[in-house]
């Protein structure tokens, strides 16, 4: 190789141009052999940056590797100040290192910033400014010909870069391109015997595991066998497997707890964790972190589609798969325990509407047998004084009626549906309280407005009361009393319309008052009938009753002369006027009612 042109004619120049080469040489292959003794893949990259910089001598060295998805990713710098520098990911394509990815070549610029002789990317020229990178030098890191990333060097001043740079860093990436190479095939090598040795769990292990999880059903059996409940299965689960165990019902409501840390069971509680909500959605199980270092497992609690709560299992540690399947498991058992509870009550229920129903639809005196099977059931017939007829214009009777049979042994009573109806017989020394106390309570439980209505028992005639109860129930509702609890008396001056004994009163009535004008409507297709009734909804005013019938005044005029032909002069005076305003409010109750 022949000498520089500038170094022929100065023998002193020569010999520094050769002690400098000579030591340059000697740091490349001491920073080469020290390459060969690291193995992590982070260290290597590392100590080829900072190498570089100590032997290239520019201001800042950076690293980047190429991509399987063809960007740029820087991952070590050395000597840089902007810390959003770090983070620049470039297209293959652009800057000085797409040139050297294409070629697999050196390449290098003067001025980054000013050149046009490469395709720029406006991501990283923005990145280049708060650095100040002007002059930039990149050699290829090649492993045989494929090209696995860019070693760069530059200067925050405009230079170009000498052949002797060029050569140095250039050799110097071969050697850190092998090194490299080596850690990245030991993080594989490491990473693999990692997978292999957690493929391979030792056949103790193993059968470790087996036994644990089938201790752990045969203890659950046992819970359903012995009629435990959630209770017993959420203690069993935290012996298990530690940490803490809530159950949920299918509304989100904690049923059950169980921790040997009060602090993780709190945890556990917080409303809606995303575990339980993850876990409803898909059916099966999920697991979850939070900001606090807790993992939260859950399992759904399914009985086909229908969603009947959860289990979750939180802790420090990450479950292990086979914890996931106790959890699973545990989860299957509590839907037995829940189904059996489910048609155990809904047995009880049975029993206790058809005895209810036996109550209602017999004439006094009760039965021995009938005593009988109430006092089986825990329940005096002796004290059942009141009957409650319960109605929702958006609830159905069964519903309402489940939700009074829950409430029925607060009161010693019997609660199921009859005749389309929720009712409840109760022992209670107040009807008007007992009613307000059960309207509050469904209130509450359906979210809706609900009717009430407690009517006390005279002579064990269970039967009268439900009947005046349940039409009172339906009077409310035509008098526009969507959401109350109350007893009868209240709507005392309509008893004629829910008295079932006094019918015959209510019909003599009408009769009296009414017949002439029913029986001619319905003759002659009229509307006297309704002409009165707004008359007297309008206290007399003929304006306004024109108005609400929409009427010629002479129409009305016409139908009023008929009235008075009918009924007579004195329809008009206080006392025939206020019966027939009585008589047109009772028909037409009546009339909504049935």
């Amino acid at each position: 190789m022949s000498e520089p042109p500038e170094l022929r004619t100065s023998s002193p120049d020569l010999a520094s141009y050769r002690l400098r080469r000579e030591r340059e040489l000697g740091s490349l292959y001491a920073t080469a052999r020290s390459l060969t003794a690291l193995g992590e893949l982070d260290a290597v990259l590392a100590s080829i940056v900072h190498a570089a910089h100590e032997l290239i001598g520019t201001d800042f060295t950076y690293l980047s590797l190429l991509g399987p998805d063809g960007e740029v990713t820087l991952k070590a710098s050395e000597g840089t100040i902007s810390s959003t520098f770090n983070e620049a990911r470039v297209p293959s394509g652009t800057g000085v290192g797409g040139r050297v990815i294409a070629t697999g070549a050196p390449a290098w610029v003067s001025n980054y910033l000013k050149t046009r002789d490469v395709p720029h990317d406006r991501t990283f020229d923005d990145l280049v400014i708060p650095e100040g990178m002007v002059a930039l030098l990149g050699v290829p890191l090649l492993v045989g010909e494929e090209v696995i990333g860019v070693l760069f060097a530059a200067d925050r001043t405009e230079r170009p870069f000498e052949h002797d740079e060029v050569a140095l860093l250039s050799a110097f990436a071969d050697h850190a391109a092998i090194a490299l190479n080596n850690a990245r095939l030991y993080d594989e090598s490491r990473s693999a015997l990692k997978q292999l040795q957690a493929a391979f769990l030792t056949i103790e292990q193993q059968v470790a595991m087996m036994e644990r999880a089938q201790s752990v059903h045969e203890s659950l059996t046992n819970v359903v066998l012995k009629g435990g409940g959630a209770d017993e299965i959420a203690q069993l689960l935290v012996e298990h497997l530690k940490g803490a165990v809530t159950v949920f019902d299918r509304t989100g409501t904690v049923t059950a707890t169980c921790s040997l840390d009060a602090e993780v069971v709190q945890s556990a509680q917080r409303p809606s964790p995303d575990a339980v909500e993850q876990a409803r959605q898909s059916g099966r199980w999920a697991t979850t972190t939070d900001g606090t270092g807790l993992w939260h497992s859950a399992a759904a609690i399914q009985a086909g589609d229908t969603h009947l709560g959860a289990l979750l299992l939180t802790r420090t540690e990450e479950p292990a798969p086979v914890d996931i399947r106790m959890l699973e498991r545990a989860a299957q058992i509590m839907g037995l325990l829940i189904l059996k509870e489910t048609a155990v009550a809904a047995a009880e229920e049975r029993v206790s509407g058809e005895l209810l129903t036996e109550l209602l639809v017999s004439a006094p005196p009760v039965r021995p047998t009938q005593r009988a099977r109430a006092h089986a059931r825990g329940v005096d017939i002796n004290l059942l004084n009141v009957v409650v007829v319960a109605k929702s214009a958006t609830k159905s009777a069964s519903e309402i009626g489940r939700r009074l049979h829950a409430q029925s042994p607060e009161w010693n009573g019997l609660a199921g549906e009859h005749l389309g109806r929720a009712a409840l017989l109760a022992a209670a020394p107040d009807p008007a309280r007992l009613a307000e106390t059960v309207h509050r309570r469904l209130r509450r439980e359906l979210g809706s407005a609900v009717r009430v209505v407690a009517e006390p028992v005279t002579d064990d005639n269970w039967r009268k009361a439900f009947e005046l109860a349940g039409k009172c129930c339906d009077l409310m509702q035509s008098l526009g009393v969507t959401d109350r609890g109350s007893t009868a008396e209240p709507f005392a001056m309509f008893a004629l319309l829910f008295d079932t004994e006094r019918a015959s009163d209510l019909d003599r009535f009408l009769a009296d008052s009414l017949q002439p004008l029913l029986s001619y409507d319905r003759h002659r297709s009229t509307q006297l009938v309704a002409t009165l009734s707004s008359y007297f909804g309008n206290s007399g005013n003929l304006t306004r009753t024109a108005g609400a019938l929409q009427v010629h005044m002479n129409t009305l005029l016409k139908r009023l002369d008929r009235v008075e032909s009918i009924l007579g002069a004195d329809w008009r005076t206080p006392d025939r006027a206020l019966q027939l305003q009585v008589a047109l409010r009772l028909h037409d109750l009546r009339t909504r009612i049935e």
